[in-house]
């Protein structure tokens, strides 16, 4: 199949669909034994800059009995085009319709992005209720990502999730695959087969039951082979876990156009409302020599312009020093760019920023979290105020004069005093400035201030608290912004409507898969996009669902309470989370694991921090 020309003149931004970027693999589809399309439920620009794509695309490419080819979902212009002239949603590589696939891999970055999965399902010509593929020869369908530690909202939708790090496990479960294709087993003895594989999630191998209240009153196995709980998969040796020697390079500006370096995983910082601090633990880290030479292999065969280190907490890397000093050295000469994101704003960091910056210095980000004290020890931000003001003199010192300062609001354990303390916090910021000699302040500062709405994720010690419902966050904003009068300090704030939908699906159980399907029935996509997302249809699909939006997203839960995610283990244990969430009630700060283990758990994996 090709795209005829005169489709592709009738959509924006057309080089979305044709593929041919650099570094594009090409295989004939013929002489593998397993095709492999990876799906990512949102457009080109967005996907194209995932460094998960990168990995796993080269990772099942490296094998020669595999072909994995990239399908992103088409924005709405070329949907309707494909629509109408029957047009079957198809990958890039080889233009082949997804349903010649043997395996639809999702990626599950947001929540908000279910109803493009959905919609991706439906244009492929593919049943979207796993229970209508049984018997049938429809390709698997799985998915795995961050969101893929609360499955149950896709349960009905997903026939496998693989919970953890893909480098970990997949092999196994292609292998199997091709065994099990071979000896032609069918779509349920391959489900089966993988349940030995570990990390492997199978919805339909699991029976739920509700109480009179709409808790989940049991949750269990109904196959001898499926676990009770389901470890996740982790990669011990960074220096020796697969990694791509060259990255796509795409043919249109991409949110992220720059050779990707991941430096570590996990964090060692433990901040309550932070999923991916716990999901990703252990820290795991690669040696700053083996990615110096990375780093050149991957500028060598990309041409990127740019080299961005990849981490939660990029100044945590206990090569950072090396690493940052190296890369300067070695790529300045070259005119390639340096980008250094996630740093703690301290003497050191800033001369490293400087020599990265040394023409056009750009803003630079702090991330207070909240406005006072108090709620950042209850959040376990582990930074002090005085951190902050210091943090902010030294970059003023260093030439900065644009700072952007990120907030979370409705936090469990909020007042209006710590929302005050937000504005009150940047006046203090901007008299840091002003404290210079007036020679050494050549243009005003500027603040740009956001707050994004607080959402309960799982597997954090918040994942039994209530979110604010949409009337609070609303109101907690215009309080802010009624508290901000000076010129130099800008606030960017957003409905927060989004933000409650968020926290319905990031807690949701198998029951909420409805509200999806009918919001995608009434014409939702793109949901995490401002300018497309229409809450009108969410509203009629809660309406015509009987989903409650307190149930999932304002009520507190019991600590006694099953939750949708108990059967996956992360490896960090409720008691844990159970501690940290009285920690917060207590306002007790939890030092990070280099300064102290807090014996979540993590430690049974058996490498990383836990071992340093």
């Amino acid at each position: 199949m090709t795209i005829p020309e005169e489709i592709l003149l009738r959509v924006t931004k057309p080089a979305r669909y044709i593929g041919g970027e650099i570094n594009m693999v090409k295989k004939n589809p013929e002489n593998v034994d397993i095709r492999f399309a990876f799906c990512f439920p949102d457009v080109y620009e967005i996907g194209m800059s995932h460094l998960g794509l990168e990995i796993l695309y080269y990772f099942f490419n490296r094998r020669e009995d595999t072909y994995c080819e990239r399908v992103f979902a088409p924005w709405t212009d070329m949907e309707e085009i494909m629509r109408e002239e029957k047009i079957p949603l198809f990958t890039l590589e080889s233009f082949d319709p997804l349903n010649k696939f043997d395996f639809i891999g999702f990626t599950l970055q947001y929540e908000m992005s279910y109803t493009n999965l959905i919609n991706m399902l439906d244009l492929a010509g593919i049943p979207i209720l796993s229970k209508d593929r049984k018997g049938k020869d429809y390709p698997i369908i799985c998915a795995g990502g961050p969101c893929a530690y609360n499955p149950e909202p896709l349960a009905d939708i997903v026939d496998f999730f693989y919970i953890g790090e893909g480098e970990a496990g997949l092999d196994k479960v292609l292998d199997l695959y091709k065994k099990n294709k071979k000896n032609n087993g069918g779509r349920e003895k391959f489900l089966e087969s993988i349940l030995d594989c570990g990390g492997i999630y199978v919805p339909e191998f699991y029976d739920v039951e509700y109480d009179e209240t709409g808790e989940i009153k049991s949750f269990k196995p109904n196959h001898e082979k499926a676990p009770e709980k389901i470890m996740k998969l982790i990669v011990k040796d960074m220096d020796n876990v697969f990694y791509p020697e060259r990255q796509l390079v795409p043919l249109i500006e991409t949110v992220h156009s720059r050779a990707a370096l991941e430096i570590f995983r996990g964090c060692i910082r433990g901040c309550r409302f932070c999923q991916a601090g716990f999901v990703y633990r252990p820290v795991r880290e690669k040696s700053w020599d083996k990615l110096m030479e990375k780093a050149n292999t991957l500028i060598e065969n990309t041409g990127h312009e740019e080299i961005s280190l990849i981490s939660l907490s990029t100044s945590d890397y206990t090569g950072f020093a090396p690493l940052a000093t190296g890369l300067i050295n070695e790529f300045t000469d070259k005119k390639v760019n340096i980008s250094l994101p996630s740093l703690r704003i301290d003497a050191f960091n800033l001369d490293i920023m400087n020599k990265v910056q040394e023409v056009r210095k750009s803003s630079l980000t702090f991330a207070p979290e909240a406005g006072t004290q108090r709620l950042r020890d209850i959040i376990n931000k582990g930074l002090t105020e005085e951190e902050i003001l210091e943090g902010a003199k030294l970059a003023f010192e260093g030439g900065w004069n644009r700072v952007k300062l990120y907030f979370m609001m409705g936090l469990p354990g909020e007042t209006y005093n710590d929302i005050e303390g937000i504005a009150k916090l940047a006046e203090s910021i901007a008299d840091k400035y002003y404290e210079m000699p007036k020679e050494n302040r050549s243009q005003p500062v500027s603040l740009v201030l956001s707050t994004a709405c607080f959402v309960p994720k799982p597997f954090t010690p918040f994942q039994w608290e209530g979110q604010n419902t949409y009337q609070e966050f609303m109101e907690k904003q215009r309080f802010l912004k009624s508290k901000i009068s000076r010129k130099q300090i800008r606030y960017n704030y957003h409905d927060a409507y989004l933000s409650v939908l968020e926290g319905v699906i990031a807690r949701g159980d198998r029951r909420v898969s409805k509200l999806i399907i009918r919001a995608w029935e009434l014409g939702a996509r793109f949901d995490g996009w401002t300018d497309l997302f229409k809450p009108e249809l969410w509203e009629q699909a809660f309406k015509d669902t009987g989903i409650s939006i307190d149930f999932y997203s304002t009520r507190q839960r019991s600590t006694d309470e099953i939750l949708p995610w108990d059967h996956l283990d992360i490896g960090v244990s409720k008691a844990f989370f159970k501690r940290e969430l009285e920690n917060s009630r207590n306002e007790k700060v939890t030092l990070n694991c280099r300064a102290d283990c807090s014996g979540c758990g993590a430690a049974l994996f058996g490498g990383g921090v836990c071992y340093e």
